[in-house]
């Protein structure tokens, strides 16, 4: 018994554990998300240059928007899920703007298309770990959702409250220790009495 309580208590860290994981990597890039988008906003020629292709700064900075607002809807929004999926329509989107304008007369510029290609297809397998990860942890909580049961009917009575009420004192006898003294009974009776007469 020590052991399966063990056992389901690892896995549930395992399991809490790939959540935090999960949640690192969505914050990590919608960080990377703003950051990039700000960059190919201020200087999209030089981004441009960088990878190597002979796109226009109006691209960039297009590229640069979309950026942008995925990495605050990342970080932002309840449900991020839509704006990881951009991303990866993103990420799509951006290999086949490098191969379709990359510089292939320069060799220089072939070797800077082909190392952003590769971060761009890194980039995508984390996007697309992130999406998946989202997408299963709301279909857990929608299956806990649906398991969970409402009570908020219930109010703990057999009957209503205004048939219960005052139903307890009818068989209740005070317990001996919390009886008023008898020395002190005189005075409690005059008081009892004073306001029944005041009734």
């Amino acid at each position: 018994m020590k052991s399966l309580s063990n056992a389901n208590r690892k896995s549930g860290g395992e399991a809490s554990k790939g959540v935090l994981r999960a949640e690192s990597v969505t914050r990590g890039l919608g960080w990377f998300s703003l950051a990039l988008g700000v960059a190919e906003l201020i200087a999209p020629r030089k981004i441009a240059r960088a990878v190597g292709t002979n796109d226009s700064a109006g691209l960039v900075r297009l590229y640069g928007l979309r950026e942008l607002v995925c990495g605050v809807g990342i970080l932002a929004s309840r449900n991020a899920k839509p704006f990881l999926w951009a991303r990866v329509g993103g990420d799509v989107l951006d290999l086949t703007t490098l191969a379709a304008s990359a510089n292939t007369t320069v060799v220089r510029d072939q070797s800077r298309v082909t190392r952003a290609a590769v971060n761009v297809m890194g980039l995508t397998v984390l996007d697309l770990y992130a999406a998946q990860q989202f997408r299963l942890k709301q279909a857990s909580h929608e299956a806990r959702g649906a398991s969970v049961r409402d009570y908020g009917s219930r109010s703990g009575f057999p009957r209503t409250p205004s048939e219960m009420r005052g139903a307890a004192l009818a068989n209740f006898n005070v317990p001996r220790d919390m009886r008023t003294p008898e020395a002190l009974q005189p005075y409690t009776r005059s008081r009892e009495v004073a306001q029944e007469s005041a009734v």
